[in-house]
């Protein structure tokens, strides 16, 4: 990403950019879906999705699975459109059935898209893709179904084309290992005849004027040319891995965070956020902690005495839960630092934890390392 960027008329840049388009399909695996990177955030990638498959005058229903699911809705709303939003159930993944049921209660066909997290990072919960699929095809409604993948791309199985997913958003700075900046959306099939059909006026997210083979079109402007570097890195370093493998090392860490915490818990003062076992993530663990325990102070004392940084809750959950992340470049010793730190800045605090945490996570890493 310290290279220096190429002149616009370089014939260096464009193979840059048809390496990250190669690469992020074969990421998000798919054959045929069009693609689009932007020089912002996810949020950016979320403005793109709605103003692009959204037609105004038109709706959008969201399942809430927490404080992401719910920024994308009134994002959704700040843009001026109607938002459907399904409950969420603290603890709780979204809930297929209610799809469903949703998308057959709106017998005038108002409902454009279906928005869906799939990891949500404010909950820790990883929702059921394919089912939410066929939920959507039950119900015989006609809107698209388009997934935020921002948390668990690379970190978690996914397959656009088998899964039947219309479109996807995602950003740089989880699982494709870059610093935050850059966002992409692909889309496909039902997805892109919205786009071209749709009458809303855009110009940055006009996804059509982007599918171009003129660069400064492609990216509205100048492309970020180091943050395309990294990606192009990023996504080999990916292949060389393989995303079977990346996926095993994630569920991996993923089960000795798990382990340590169903340890702490024995106490009564912490517990999972995520009740259902099979739906929490792989990339991210949130700790509810008790009454009377600040979880803020925790992340204080670990950060500034054991050099451990974990993140808070966010939103309703701000000052109930810490957050462990689990995702992108991270092995065993780092998780095992990181556990270790959380311990320390535990007792310093006089958090009650079940004691045993960290030998737990080392013993389950034991296991499944022994014949690897």
């Amino acid at each position: 990403m310290h290279r220096q960027p190429f002149d616009l008329a370089d014939e260096r840049l464009m193979p840059v950019i048809e390496d990250c388009f190669t690469g992020m399909r074969r990421v998000l695996r798919t054959a045929d879906a069009e693609l689009a990177l932007f020089a912002a955030n996810a949020h950016g990638a979320w403005e793109a999705a709605i103003q692009n498959l959204v037609a105004p005058g038109e709706s959008v229903l969201i399942p809430i699975s927490g404080h992401f699911a719910e920024h994308w809705a009134l994002q959704a709303e700040g843009l001026g459109h109607e938002v459907r939003r399904l409950p969420w159930h603290e603890g709780l993944a979204i809930d297929p059935q209610a799809v469903e049921d949703a998308l057959r209660a709106d017998t005038e066909r108002r409902i454009a898209a279906v928005f869906v997290v799939h990891t949500d990072t404010g909950s820790g919960t990883t929702c059921d893709l394919p089912a939410i699929r066929a939920a959507i095809d039950a119900s015989g409604h006609p809107a698209v179904m388009v997934v935020d993948v921002v948390a668990s791309l690379v970190a978690a199985p996914f397959e656009m084309d088998a899964w039947g997913i219309d479109a996807v958003i995602g950003g740089s700075q989880k699982g494709l290992m870059l610093p935050p900046g850059l966002s992409f959306m692909a889309a496909r099939g039902a997805a892109l005849e919205r786009i071209a059909a749709n009458p809303a006026p855009r110009m940055y997210w006009n996804w059509q004027r982007r599918q171009s083979d003129n660069i400064s079109l492609m990216f509205c402007g100048t492309p970020p040319e180091n943050m395309l570097f990294g990606l192009q890195a990023s996504l080999r370093l990916i292949e060389q891995e393989g995303l079977e493998a990346i996926q095993a090392r994630h569920a991996l860490l993923a089960g000795a965070v798990h382990s340590a915490v169903e340890v702490w818990a024995e106490a009564g003062e912490l517990s999972f956020f995520a009740t259902q076992p099979e739906r929490r993530s792989v990339s991210v663990t949130p700790i509810a902690t008790a009454p009377g325990v600040d979880p803020e102070a925790v992340r204080r004392v670990a950060r500034e005495r054991f050099q451990v940084a974990i993140a808070g809750g966010n939103g309703v959950t701000l000052g109930r839960v810490f957050r462990i992340g689990h995702l992108g470049d991270t092995n065993p010793a780092m998780i095992l630092g990181c556990l270790a730190g959380i311990e320390g800045a535990m007792r310093i605090q006089g958090v009650r934890f079940g004691s045993g945490g960290v030998d737990r996570a080392v013993a389950w890493l034991a296991e499944h390392l022994a014949n690897a």
